[in-house]
């Protein structure tokens, strides 16, 4: 098991850590000791305890605050499934109504001209009874 030694609050620590997490370690050693630094020009000389113990805090409230907002976005991206889901569902029935109206349109245009077909097989292209038009005849005179 990889160790490595951090430097927090001027006090070198020997630790243990998980194979390849020796980077990740040393970053957040780095951030508690920066925040420290920070809390003693803030507060000045209050004991090196309370300054560890008030960094440890503030992370651990801005920890809080990150589990909130996770929370809240989790609650979100829940109702965006909800409703993309609802989406779907009127998607899918407007395009079955659509369809169902295309093969109603396409069946009666086949049946109209079916029966247009029927109409002009024998009489000359004219419907059955109908009498041929013929313009009105011009007397030259």
């Amino acid at each position: 098991m990889p160790q490595i030694t951090v430097l927090i609050a001027g006090k070198t620590y020997r630790m243990a850590c998980g194979e390849g997490e020796e980077a990740r370690l040393e970053g957040l050693a780095a951030m508690l000791d920066a925040k420290i630094g920070e809390m003693r020009e803030a507060f000045g000389e209050i004991g090196d305890m309370r300054l560890q113990v008030m960094a440890a805090l503030t992370f651990a409230d801005l920890l809080v605050d990150a589990q909130g907002r996770i929370g809240a976005l989790e609650a979100q991206v829940a109702e965006l499934r909800t409703t993309l889901a609802g989406a779907d569902e009127r998607r899918q029935a407007s395009e079955d109504k659509v369809s169902t109206a295309v093969v109603k349109a396409a069946d009666r245009i086949e049946r109209l001209a079916k029966g247009l077909a029927l109409g002009q097989g024998g009489t000359g292209g004219q419907q059955p009874g109908a009498e041929a038009h013929q313009p009105p005849s011009r007397n030259p005179g």
